[in-house]
């Protein structure tokens, strides 16, 4: 949907974008902006700004597409340590009227060069930090997007977003620390130091940053479309600034970029339709996840906290589900992946013995190719999910050869974006952006920070024009034809627990939205028996870890730990935001 709005329409749009406030929540909370209530629409971010971003967009009529996009293109404004023009990301739709789910993948990726076929990635930082840069897809992405479900003009969408960037905006004290922890690689580049740590120090909390640079851009972005950021002199700009710090990116690769529509996965679990994101996302192991968590009994339990029979429960299961997730992993336009198998039921089953099973140091991964060609439920059947291509025996040579290494759980620490809108008429987005590790490769060209998703690429993956791996899960799930929560998280390998934990806290314990994000979580690793634990468990939980073989480590809650961001929608049509306390999240609606 291409419209034109005047300069004055757009000053005015501008405006009423920064006075947005958001409304009373009915239920009180201790932190601002964690959970909200709503009759219409409801937007949760990272961000305080780019949620009203999104709020603002429904109330001039927008729909939940036109605020998802226009949330995203705020966050790469106002949260550009952890996502921004140059990530890419996934989102997960379903748009009301039509009874349609769809998925859009716009992650970034590899070009044509013949390095890309080759495991050396290089390094973040330094003369060599270009080559951990892929094609970034954020923008052909949320345009795309935009263009095929949207309602409102493309400037009026982007329109809060370069206000933020033009005129600046308040840096928050997790901003503040993000801008520190990665000083050496922002001072790399002169210009971007000038903006985020002037004077030669970090920017610090309460004081403004402004972005003239991207403003530019994302002017022209709002009047030009994709091609202002693909093909035109900022892309030449951007690869031949790739190319000195070491990198592969060219204009061509930059030209070519096509994000991708693809088919939702789709499975029932307690009477849900849920969907989920297709490899080379992660969404399968949220759904395995979901269907163990029933298989282990868990369910019928009185609750999550402290109920140890529920945590040791939760922790055996994480780890049978992540390193399926790992096994069974790669770009579908390169080579099959069983992702349908693995979100199951059927294989699920195939898989429960593990949960009661003697704990060992390690999980290996089982088949997933058995359960592949599972018959779908009646609910499934009309969503026409995700199936894999038929599996060769050349690819079932290389998934036989293939192995997995505790290091590929976790390439990067990578922190990650999420956002979740549901609108008046019950359409919804639940979408996952990035640039992968704090300020992605620390390449910064013309405002934009390029990703470090050229650092992902594995056996699984590596290949000309192909997605890297992620662990990015933009989950939804539907009662009948209506959605009825919309969620997903940030964190790189932390995002598909902390999804399945705070689905299961909300639609089988039944707590309170705002109370399932900030309860604490746990999280262990398929390669070993120790297990991360959040303050907030009783001791009974950690001696329950400790007797079923399990090592707990206590471990603070940061934003590492996963932000989760959800919207839920009630039966009486309530629709409750709720923001991750351990991140700046901001939930707020109409």
């Amino acid at each position: 949907m291409r419209h034109s709005t005047s300069r004055a329409a757009i000053a005015a749009l501008l405006f009423s974008a920064a006075c947005a406030a958001p409304p009373a929540s009915s239920v009180a909370t201790p932190m601002t902006g964690k959970r909200a209530e709503g009759r219409a629409g409801m937007v949760s971010a990272s961000q305080q700004e780019a949620t009203l971003a999104g709020v603002q967009i429904l109330r001039q009529g927008g729909n939940a597409v036109d605020a998802a996009v226009a949330t995203a293109f705020a966050l790469s404004v106002v949260d550009p340590s952890q996502t921004g023009l140059g990530g890419g990301g996934a989102a997960t739709v379903y748009m009301q009227g039509a009874r349609r789910a769809d998925h859009l993948s716009f992650y970034p990726s590899s070009g044509n060069d013949e390095a890309w076929t080759r495991p050396d990635t290089g390094s973040a930082g330094g003369d060599r930090a270009g080559r951990g840069a892929a094609t970034p897809g954020m923008v052909r992405g949320l345009l795309a997007l935009h263009d095929s479900l949207g309602r409102l003009p493309r400037e009026q969408v982007i329109a809060p977003a370069l206000a933020l960037a033009r005129d600046g905006f308040i840096v928050t004290p997790l901003l503040s620390r993000t801008i520190a922890s990665a000083a050496e690689r922002v001072k790399l580049e002169p210009g971007a130091a000038a903006r985020f740590m002037p004077n030669g120090t970090p920017l610090r909390p309460g004081e403004r940053l402004v972005q003239p640079e991207l403003a530019s851009l994302l002017e022209l972005i709002a009047y030009a479309g994709a091609d202002a950021f693909y093909r035109s002199a900022f892309a030449e700009r951007l690869a031949s600034h790739v190319q000195a710090r070491g990198g592969l990116i060219t204009a061509e690769d930059m030209g070519n970029y096509e994000s991708t529509w693809m088919r939702p996965l789709c499975t029932t679990w307690r009477g849900y339709t849920v969907l989920g994101a297709p490899p080379p996302m992660g969404g399968a192991v949220v759904l395995q996840m979901l269907h163990l968590a029933e298989l282990s009994g868990l369910t019928a339990n009185r609750g999550y906290t402290e109920h140890p029979a529920t945590a040791t429960s939760f922790a055996q299961l994480i780890r049978i589900a992540q390193i399926d997730g790992q096994r069974w992993r790669g770009d579908p336009r390169g080579r099959p992946v069983p992702a349908n198998g693995m979100a199951s039921a059927m294989y699920a089953r195939a898989r429960a013995e593990l949960l009661s099973a003697p704990l060992t140091d390690s999980v290996r991964a089982g088949d997933a190719w058995t359960a592949e060609t599972a018959p779908l439920t009646p609910e499934c059947s009309t969503v026409d999910p995700f199936r894999a291509p038929p599996r060769s025996d050349i690819d079932a040579g290389a998934f036989a050869n293939a192995t997995v290494e505790e290091g590929e759980l976790a390439q990067d620490s990578s922190f990650t974006s999420h956002l979740s809108v549901v609108d008046a008429e019950g359409n919804a987005v639940s979408m996952t952006t990035t640039v992968g590790v704090l300020f992605g490769s620390g390449v910064w060209s013309d405002g934009v920070w390029l990703n470090s998703a050229g650092r992902n690429f594995d056996a699984a993956t590596r290949g000309r024009n192909r997605y890297s791996n992620s662990t990015m899960s933009p989950t939804m799930l539907l009662q009948g034809n209506r959605v009825r929560l919309v969620v997903g998280a940030a964190g790189s390998q932390y995002i598909q627990p902390a999804t399945a934990q705070v689905t299961v806290r909300m639609l089988v314990f039944g707590e309170d939205p705002g109370l399932a994000l900030a309860a604490p979580r746990l999280h262990p690793t398929w390669s070993s028996r120790e297990v991360e634990v959040e303050p907030g468990f009783p001791a009974s939980v950690y001696g329950a870890l400790v007797d079923r073989g399990f090592r707990p480590l206590s471990r603070a809650g940061d934003i590492q730990f996963g932000g989760v961001h959800a919207v839920y929608v009630s039966p009486d049509g309530r629709r409750i935001g709720a923001a991750d306390p351990r991140r700046d999240g901001f939930a707020a609606g109409q």
